[in-house]
């Protein structure tokens, strides 16, 4: 065997080695991908992880429940081997982060604040209903009136910000703030007091901040009818002597996308979803067509971005891009009456797969807002209404209930229900995934399901 044969077969096996290698490793990052906000890596609810379990119950496929002290409706997000999750403990007027072990459930660390001042929130909304977000190295929860606070992964707490006034509506908080670069961004609402603000997420000092009342609102309220906000009776903002029980308002979490153009900001606010700059706050464009109540966020995906209105107000579809009013040059399609939105859905081939708060599955054609199918969601539980927002793993849709009902089904034009699993513990939060394993929030736990080895 000749020296240069020899050196070939040295170099070819070292490069099948550092393939090999490389080849694990993208493996192994793939499997253990980070859930570092609501709905994941960039907000869509999309996973790159593709072998997560389809059957689990309370005593199949389950690597570990633990016990929550405190009832909510926040999800969980993971990094590396760690999970955070937000509560309030009502008893002692604390609104608290929790860091646990990913692997046993066992808690590391827990902090929180005090606050015992009058805010106004609904028994089915407790405090802490925003999840937290982090970048492996620090945590930032917003706990409403209490302010934005920031601790390290190992518990040290960095800074807080409380100066960011009231938070006042009689169905509380639940939009999660978000990082971009070296800003956390917050969607602060609904209420008296609506505006979008960045902070500097090593400091807590304010960056930008952005009225979200715009002219589009007429300056209106809805209070409460027996019509419901799309039919109630509308108020000044500034009117005397009105409480802030409004049937108005935003409660959803800002999205990042890219363009070919620029790194987007989208918001659903009432009457309008709008686009900022990330960087200085600057509006940007926006689109007409939605009702006065936002519960669910915006989504996007195959270039299309999503806004639903709760209560029965609008829906539309729009591609971004354009300046200023963009209604009439992007808006795809637009519905004047949806179902009851709350959850978010995902996107996947051109159609979007969701539920309604009633628990009616939906699949709509993403650029024409058509229905393709609906059906019931029927588990075993008594309550088939859901809050959750959808997960896409590949080709399959997880979907909770309110009962603790996940339901499995293909992302595909006709509906094929591939599971229905019940834990039996009421839910409002959404899956969180990683390593191959989910985790579901209920009122009464924390759930690890994966497959057994």
């Amino acid at each position: 065997m000749n020296q240069v044969f020899q050196r070939r077969i040295v170099r070819c096996w070292l490069f099948n080695l550092l393939a090999i290698g490389c080849g694990q490793a993208i493996s192994q990052n793939i499997r253990a991908e980070n859930w570092p906000a609501w709905r994941g890596p960039d907000g869509s609810g999309i996973t790159t992880e593709t072998d997560l379990p389809i059957h689990w119950s309370p005593s199949e496929n389950v690597h570990w429940r633990i016990k929550l002290d405190h009832l909510g409706n926040s999800t969980p997000i993971i990094w590396n081997r760690q999970v955070f999750l937000t509560q309030a403990n009502a008893e002692q007027h604390r609104r608290e982060v929790i860091a646990l072990d990913r692997d046993s459930g066992k808690t590391l660390w827990k902090d929180g604040v005090h606050f015992d001042a009058n805010e106004p929130t609904h028994t089915t909304n407790p405090y802490c209903s925003a999840s937290p977000v982090t970048d492996g190295e620090r945590v930032i929860a917003w706990f409403g009136s209490a302010g934005l606070h920031c601790w390290n992964v190992t518990g040290k707490k960095l800074w807080e910000n409380v100066d960011l006034g009231p938070q006042q509506h009689m169905w509380g908080f639940a939009a999660s703030p978000i990082l971009y670069g070296d800003l956390c961004i917050l969607n602060f609402g609904p209420g008296l007091h609506e505006f979008v603000v960045a902070v500097d997420k090593n400091t807590g000092q304010e960056k930008w901040r952005v009225n979200a009342l715009s002219p589009l609102d007429e300056n209106k309220l809805v209070t409460p009818g027996s019509g419901g906000a799309a039919e109630g009776r509308e108020v000044a903002v500034d009117a005397p002597g009105k409480r802030a029980d409004i049937l108005r308002g935003s409660w959803a979490t800002p999205l990042l996308i890219q363009t070919d153009h620029q790194d987007t900001l989208i918001i659903s606010h009432p009457h309008r979803v709008t686009a900022y700059n990330p960087v200085n706050g600057e509006e940007l464009w926006h689109c007409r067509g939605l009702g006065p109540l936002h519960y669910a966020s915006p989504f996007y995906g195959e270039g299309v971005i999503i806004s639903l209105s709760g209560y029965h107000g609008g829906g539309l579809g729009v591609r971004p891009g354009g300046t200023g009013d963009v209604t009439d040059t992007q808006r795809l399609w637009h519905v004047e009456k949806t179902p009851l939105w709350l959850g978010c859905g995902v996107i996947h081939k051109g159609r979007i797969y969701n539920a309604d708060m009633r628990g009616k599955g939906i699949c709509t054609d993403l650029t024409t807002g058509e229905i393709i199918w609906e059906t019931r969601l029927a588990g075993p539980g008594d309550n088939p209404a859901t809050w959750s927002s959808a997960v896409l793993s590949g080709d399959k849709v997880y979907l909770l209930n309110q009962a603790g009902d996940a339901f499995v089904f293909r992302a595909t034009a006709e509906f094929e229900l591939m599971a229905t699993n019940s834990l039996g513990e009421t839910t409002n939060s959404s899956p969180a995934v990683s390593d191959g394993k989910l985790w579901i929030r209920t009122h009464n736990s924390l759930w690890c399901i994966g497959k057994k080895d």
